[in-house]
């Protein structure tokens, strides 16, 4: 199973935060290729050159190969490499799983705070995340979490499914070349089992 953690990667709290993060995936799913981009010299040591076509097709490359994203989108604004990874990733149909753990979000049932934003809109206490951004993560089968326990729990149990149903695959791959029937040999067999 491979994966891809995208977030900022250029200050020393994003660089020490993705190793953090990239520590709890791996050590959840221990069979895990993870790609973290900083990781990748080649592309990110900043001391050598890199172009923007280089960089493009490199991080393409392994979004592609990815069975799942995670994509860091706290900050001011969501970083817009990290936007750009979503929109390129949403187009697999693959998982998106976002860390969203902006303490501003806590408290929405606030009246005051709510009051306070109808009343005077300078006096916004919410953070705006791009709903375009927020919904091709929504569209997925992964979900936008608010600490890094919800989200590496909710991939360790989205690994252990997906490792069970490709076993499954395997299973009946080996079963129909050892017996060497074709798919079409099964559905007339449980066609005439279900005709009993």
């Amino acid at each position: 199973m491979k994966g891809y953690l995208a977030n900022g990667l250029f200050s020393l709290s994003d660089i020490m935060f993705n190793e953090f993060l990239a520590g709890k995936i791996e050590a959840a799913i221990p069979e895990l290729d993870l790609y973290v981009p900083q990781r990748n010299q080649a592309i990110n040591d900043k001391n050598a050159y890199a172009d923007s076509i280089m960089i493009a097709q490199a991080d393409t490359d392994k979004l592609k190969e990815s069975d799942f994203l995670v994509a860091v989108i706290d900050g001011v604004e969501i970083d817009s490499g990290v936007a750009a990874e979503i929109g390129i990733f949403s187009t697999l149909g693959r998982p998106i799983y976002a860390l969203y753990s902006d303490s501003r979000q806590k408290g929405t049932g606030n009246i005051h705070k709510i009051n306070a934003l109808t009343d005077d809109s300078t006096e916004n206490q919410f953070v705006y995340r791009n709903l375009f951004v927020v919904g091709l993560i929504k569209n997925t089968d992964g979900g936008i979490f608010e600490t890094v326990e919800d989200l590496v729990s909710k991939l360790e149990i989205d690994s252990v499914i997906e490792t069970a149903k490709q076993a499954m695959k395997d299973a009946e791959d080996a079963f129909m070349k050892a017996t060497s029937w074709a798919p079409d040999d099964f559905i007339a067999m449980e066609e005439r089992y279900n005709e009993k």
